[in-house]
């Protein structure tokens, strides 16, 4: 993946400096770090686990302060270890404004730039306070995409989905996600969760993530035909971190067993055709997985 003379976006809140909420109490990192690839790669609905969390009152996510209202602590660029990652991510983020932008006014649509917070540990946000273990996730109520970046690092050591594509897949990903909030899709699918049961909600839950992984897809395409910046091999670094993270891959890995009825991200081989179908197809209408017969 070509990014040398890529521009960053602007749109990156930086709370991993000291005077946040920190660090999850006394849980050492180690820890923090196995939930968090438990709790993403086990394909739990990262707003379920919002819910569960402790709510953050009197936050105003808008702003790049802590609880208490001080500011965060700036991260001096040459003793930051993830100094690379963060320059890439603004990068990848630049990428996805531009071709979303386009594909918004194509469709007589604004298309409303979301923020990208880099924390650790623990952050507050409007859907409750979001911890590193929920993995990267996006919530709708500030429309802001959370990070932990030592996600990449254990994504690639764990689970051998490395790569810088890879990373880009799981940016664009929740970015996908973005798109969903603004097209409406979001509320339309909430709005179901009290008249099913947790089985019949996970399989909307399903859709909505294979949906997502589609406009990673089709982000991809259209980026791409714009300004070449994929290489040999690219896409397929997405498509091995799509298999590694599907549900059957990994209850299969953690538990030995498979659970249909508890799958809420789609299969290895659904979230690889989903991906594919985007990236193949760049119409968002090829990504009308709630109509599709056939995950």
């Amino acid at each position: 993946m070509k990014l040398d003379d890529e521009q960053e976006s602007s749109n990156i809140e930086d709370r991993r400096g000291g005077g946040g909420l920190g660090r999850a109490g006394s849980v050492g990192i180690g820890t923090v770090v196995v939930a968090l690839i438990a709790s993403y790669f086990l394909g739990i609905d990262p707003r379920t686990l919002i819910g569960l969390a402790e709510t953050v009152q009197n936050v105003n996510p808008g702003n790049n302060t802590t609880q208490s209202g001080a500011p965060y602590d700036a991260v001096d660029p040459a003793k930051d270890p993830m100094h690379a990652y963060k320059v890439e991510v603004a990068k990848i983020l630049n990428k996805t404004e531009k071709t979303w932008t386009g594909i918004f006014q194509q469709m007589g649509a604004e298309y409303r730039k979301p923020t990208l917070v880099l924390f650790n540990g623990v952050t507050p946000t409007a859907c409750g306070s979001g911890r590193a273990a929920m993995g990267p996730f996006y919530c709708p109520g500030d429309q802001r995409v959370y990070l932990d970046m030592q996600f990449f690092d254990e994504m690639s050591r764990r689970f051998r989905a490395g790569g810088d594509f890879a990373r880009a897949y799981v940016i664009a990903h929740e970015i996908g996600h973005h798109v969903q909030h603004l097209t409406g899709i979001t509320d339309k699918t909430d709005a179901l969760r009290a008249k099913m049961s947790a089985t019949q909600y996970n399989k909307v839950l399903v859709r909505v993530e294979l949906q997502a992984d589609c406009f990673a897809g089709v982000w991809a395409h259209h980026a791409n035909k714009e300004k070449p910046f994929m290489e040999a091999g690219d896409i397929e670094k997405a498509l091995a971190a799509a298999h590694a993270i599907g549900d059957d891959a990994l209850q299969r890995a953690s538990r030995g067993t498979v659970v249909p009825d508890s799958f809420t991200h789609g299969t290895s081989a659904q979230r690889a055709r989903w991906l594919t179908t985007g990236f193949q197809s760049g119409e968002l209408k090829a990504c009308d997985t709630f109509s599709a017969q056939m995950l």
